[in-house]
């Protein structure tokens, strides 16, 4: 008896060691995003990854620190090692053409998620938020928070990117509407919370009296409150742009930053790659190139049912 359990056993073994070789056969899929300090490219990564494994892939996880150089250096990497996929959050709208008509003509299909480049027919899908629909919520509740009157503030995300002009024309699409709401400053803090702290200590010296902060993304909206909370202002309006943990955090204890904008990172990532799965197992699309995902408002009424960039039932 004791010889066949061993024998069943062993054959249980060779069979859970049989499917993970065949996992590994299916390939390498390489994801790319801007820096993990950033908790929604984390997020990105880790759902990305988690549900390439899932499907039976190895993956290839880097960050390109919205250095184009480094992006390319990557996308050449990820085309050297033969990757039967491409996944990325690029670091540039025009810079990264260039790069993916290489891993295109090489072979490999890419799937970018959250920023978009400047020309089709070269990623088979770029999955997005629909930033100016976010955009256009985050700035709503920003006036209704500041009844409509009052100096404030914007901070603007990367120049380059597409997405920081996009928010920005979908805050102001809203706001320019309200005569008594008036901006003293509009600072591009580069997605970078230091950099949001730096320029929000600047700017609360020429004006004092500002009564709200609108951030293209939740990482500067944190540098902003911890700049307005070193001034010892805790009553001037802070709204994000991201859904991140940490703004969620802010949210619930009642600090400066009253609201932000959920785009689905978590969720953009891993439809990328089941995408990426779809396309190499049929040789064709499942969906149309351009596709948009559509934001949520955050604020203190569902903030509590928000983790790693999904909001729950």
């Amino acid at each position: 008896m004791k010889s066949t359990l061993l024998k069943v056993s062993l054959i249980a073994s060779a069979m859970v060691v049989s499917s993970s070789l065949l996992a590994a056969d299916k390939g390498m899929i390489a994801i790319i995003t801007p820096s993990h300090d950033n908790p929604f490219f984390k997020a990105e990564a880790e759902g990305a990854k988690a549900k390439a494994l899932e499907l039976g892939y190895t993956t290839l996880v880097a960050s390109h620190d919205d250095d184009v150089n480094k992006q390319n250096q990557l996308i050449e990497t990820a085309i050297a090692r033969k990757a039967k996929a491409i996944v990325l959050d690029n670091a540039g709208a025009d810079a990264t053409v260039g790069p993916l008509e290489k891993a295109k003509a090489a072979g490999i299909p890419t799937f970018l998620i959250d920023r978009e480049v400047n020309k089709t027919g070269i990623a088979v899908a770029q999955i997005v938020s629909n930033n100016y629909q976010g955009a256009q919520l985050g700035a709503t509740k920003f006036a209704k928070l500041l009844n409509g009157k009052g100096e404030y503030v914007e901070l603007l995300g990367k120049e380059s990117d597409t997405n920081s002009g996009v928010r920005s024309q979908g805050y102001h699409d809203v706001l320019d509407d309200f005569a008594d709401l008036k901006m003293v400053a509009q600072q591009s803090a580069n997605w970078s919370q230091t950099e949001a702290f730096s320029r929000m200590e600047t700017i609360l010296q020429k004006h004092p009296n500002i009564v709200g902060v609108i951030s293209g993304n939740d990482t500067m909206a944190l540098g902003a409150e911890a700049a307005l909370k070193s001034a010892g202002k805790t009553n001037v309006i802070v709204v994000g742009f991201d859904g991140s943990d940490y703004v969620r955090d802010s949210i619930l204890k009642k600090s400066n930053i009253k609201a932000t904008v959920l785009q689905p990172g978590w969720a953009q990532a891993q439809m990328a790659i089941e995408q990426a799965d779809y396309y190499l197992k049929n040789g064709k699309a499942q969906k149309e190139e351009k596709q948009l995902m559509d934001c949520v408002l955050i604020d203190e009424t569902n903030a509590s049912k928000l983790k790693v960039f999904n909001l729950s039932e």
